[in-house]
């Protein structure tokens, strides 16, 4: 018989109707799944943000460069590339090899040489414009205060690397002298500073093997050398196919000169310079080989020196995991609920979880590396990546731990050198 309007239900949606509890239940249950699939969605995004990377593809970013040159005939932009890929056909596009986040990174030849070309933004107008320019517009910008220019440019490059540099080590960022393409050389010059890795790698080309010297630029777009990136698809996580010797023999031996390199990478960014460079995003895709087995940072996108670590890492939180910037890790202090200023895990820490854990957690491919030796590095390696130190921070652990691993490494390229003879 069909219930009369307004008469209660008898199922379970007449029952939740006399009891205003279970609607409350009900909304957060679904609150707590919602919450759960934000949580879900957001640690995904965190271990892969290629998910929302625009697809990457050869005709997008043929018209990009078009587009840039465009801007350079019309005298919006400027570079010592821009002739040789605008003009002359000395600089030829070959593939789209990945967008990020708004970043483009493509592949060409220059002059017979592959070369890796960068920006952080697909258009030259993306870029917030130089205020000076825009002041000085009537005069095409000749007239722009050297000293105003000069104090601007340091301040973007502290912004870039938290760091105050002396004038005398702003070089790298100069636009050359004033010419009939100046509007267009300051306006490129602005552009190319609020790139952080493109200030990275001019001021460190000089000063370290371990990074990507800058070839040149055009606009917003700076070139590099094309080296063969890492990626975990490969075996021994880089391109190991033309390492000297047998099979066996030959793969040890380059990855031992290669976790050498890496150690000497480690130490060069820890002491070399005037405050230390972390890295926070430590994964064989941001690292390649060069044909001498050194260690090349080929995105530093994620690379902070001390002073602008400590801005990012001090924040509020509410535990341990609210302090965790990537592969950079801080503690939390209840008592104020603030993050500590100070990394606690470091660079060798994490080069030691993810790239030599891969490498030496498991026996060598070779049979002339005595087993007693295998089985030191295995330890060294687990005890580097999961190191216990009272203290909680293991800066002050690093040290020791990087002298017993090159010792090891050493050892191992002398029992292979020694099986070979």
């Amino acid at each position: 018989m069909a219930r009369a309007a307004g008469e209660p239900g008898r199922g379970r949606a007449g029952w939740c109707g006399r009891h205003p509890r279970c609607g409350r239940g009900v909304l957060l249950a679904f609150a707590a799944w919602t919450a759960g699939w934000v949580l879900a969605a957001a640690l995904l995004l965190r271990a892969h943000p290629s998910v929302l990377s625009e697809r990457c593809t050869d005709e997008k970013s043929r018209r990009i460069l078009a587009a840039l040159c465009r801007d350079y005939r019309g005298g919006a932009l400027a570079g010592d590339l821009c002739e040789d890929l605008c003009v002359a056909g000395k600089l030829l596009f070959r593939r789209c090899l990945h967008y990020n986040r708004g970043k483009k990174v493509l592949q060409a030849d220059w002059r017979g040489r592959p070369v890796v070309l960068k920006s952080k933004e697909e258009a030259f107008s993306s870029f917030p414009p130089l205020g000076l320019l825009e002041e000085e517009a009537g005069e095409g910008g000749q007239d722009v205060p050297e000293a105003e220019l000069l104090l601007m440019v340091a301040g973007e490059v502290k912004s870039a690397l938290g760091l105050e540099l002396s004038n005398s080590s702003l070089g790298p960022w100069w636009p050359g002298r004033r010419g009939p393409r100046w509007r267009g050389q300051l306006a490129s010059l602005w552009a190319l500073l609020q790139q952080e890795e493109y200030v990275y790698f001019s001021l460190l080309q000089d000063l370290s093997p371990h990074v990507l010297p800058v070839l040149g630029s055009c606009g917003h777009f700076y070139a590099v050398e094309f080296l063969a990136a890492g990626s975990p698809h490969h075996r021994a996580l880089f391109p190991l196919d033309r390492a000297p010797g047998a099979p066996g023999g030959g793969q040890a031996k380059a990855i031992s000169d290669i976790a050498l390199s890496f150690l000497d990478m480690v130490n060069h960014f820890d002491s070399d310079f005037s405050h230390r460079l972390h890295l926070c995003d430590i994964k064989p895709e941001n690292f390649a080989i060069r044909s001498d087995f050194t260690v090349v940072a080929i995105d530093v996108d994620m690379a902070f020196f001390e002073p602008k670590m400590r801005e990012i890492l001090e924040q509020n939180c509410t535990g341990d995991e609210d302090c965790n910037f990537f592969d950079c890790f801080s503690r939390c202090d209840l008592r104020v609920n603030k993050c500590g200023a100070q990394r606690v895990n470091n660079n060798l820490q994490v080069i030691c979880d993810k790239i030599f854990r891969h490498w030496f957690l498991a026996p060598l491919k070779s049979s002339a590396v005595s087993f007693q030796l295998q089985l030191q590095l295995q330890e060294a390696v687990q005890e580097c990546a999961d190191p216990v130190v009272p203290s909680g921070n293991t800066q002050k652990a690093a040290p020791s731990m990087f002298w017993k691993l090159r010792r090891l490494l050493q050892a191992t390229l002398r029992e292979l050198q020694e099986a070979e003879e």
